[in-house]
């Protein structure tokens, strides 16, 4: 669906986006996630066609987005960070603008007006001006908007900032259902959604790629495999015994122990946790043991943001200094 391939931007000696690749296909919700200043928006307007590139090449469908503008910008729906809506107009009158400005046929600007408004759940309010709506309708408009034409990429650039938790369950529902018929991506600075809504993760570090999977395969990645929290009624000497009996443990860590109980985090790899868990439970179950708690631990999608981030960041400050080393390094004179 869309191939980006070393994408560079630069203002001046300012590197936004650094040599940037990275492949989407269709029926996915992407969520694209970097600290401020990662250069997020400016690789979505580049995507999207809004801005130019340095070098590099963006690919929608098979369109060059610099050469065949128009066919890769027919496959696109955007809403940009603020949504561009004319506030004196009623909903219908600002749809019908962008349909024609999108070249909608005349005779079917009426239909998809409606379907849109529709699918975005804006039909209700559409008669109403747009100045006299809440800050979540208008989001509805814009995310309308972005429909029309029916094309197979949203890029939707935080479309919950500033709503209140009703209307971010309402927008997030909305978009799980535009995953359904679309690739979509989505930018948030709101990790909880991405990880709520998403099924792919991009992370963008000082312009540069620095991880790109499903949510889980990250988290397992960076625990070194699945693990599982344990807390039992027996003493840890007992509860390592247990532990024992069952294959594919691989290490047990004690977080707390007392004569009566103790608490655990075992590395289980590669393995099913929930296979393992059964497992432990049995073993328990038959000598007779209380298990307190036994569950999968699964990093939030904020522990895998902060620390492939934060990673990024000591290796992009060891790659700094290395480079003012080497320039401020005078060489040697011989010595007549």
């Amino acid at each position: 669906m869309i191939e980006v391939n070393h994408l560079v931007k630069k203002y001046g000696d300012y590197v936004a986006v650094s040599d940037l690749s990275f492949h989407i296909e269709k029926g996915h919700i992407y969520g694209f996630l970097g600290p401020n200043g990662a250069g997020k928006s400016t690789t979505m307007n580049i995507i999207t066609g809004c801005l130019a590139a340095t070098s590099g090449e963006v690919t929608i469908g098979g369109f060059d987005i610099f050469e065949q503008p128009r066919q890769a910008k027919k496959l696109i729906g955007y809403l940009p960070e603020l949504p561009p809506l004319y506030t004196d107009q009623t909903v219908r009158e600002y749809l019908t603008f962008v349909a024609k400005a999108k070249k909608i046929q005349k005779k079917e600007v009426d239909a998809e007006v409606a379907r849109v408004a529709a699918e975005a759940h804006v039909d209700n309010v559409i008669d109403k001006l747009i100045m006299h709506l809440s800050k979540g309708y208008r989001q509805r408009v814009g995310i309308a908007q972005a429909l029309i034409g029916d094309p197979e990429l949203i890029i939707l650039d935080e479309p919950t900032v500033g709503l209140d938790p009703s209307q971010i369950i309402e927008i997030r529902e909305l978009i799980r259902k535009l995953g359904e018929n679309h690739t979509v991506i989505l930018s948030s600075h709101i990790l909880s959604e991405i990880q709520a809504v998403c099924d792919r993760v991009l992370i963008i570090h000082h312009g540069k790629l620095v991880a790109f999977d499903e949510p889980d395969k990250l988290g397992r990645v960076l625990s070194g495999g699945n693990t599982i929290e344990i807390c039992a009624e027996v003493p840890e000497a007992e509860l390592r015994g247990l532990l024992e009996t069952v294959d594919g443990i691989s290490e047990i860590k004690m977080l707390e122990s007392d004569e009566a109980s103790c608490t655990a985090v075992l590395s289980v790899g590669e393995n099913e946790p929930k296979e393992i868990c059964r497992e432990i439970y049995s073993a328990f179950v038959k000598a007779g043991k209380v298990i307190l708690q036994l569950n999968p631990i699964k990093p939030t999608l904020e522990d895998i943001f902060l620390r492939i981030t934060g990673e990024a960041a000591v290796a992009d400050e060891a790659d700094s200094t290395d480079a003012e080393e080497v320039s401020q390094a005078e060489p040697e004179v011989e010595k007549q």
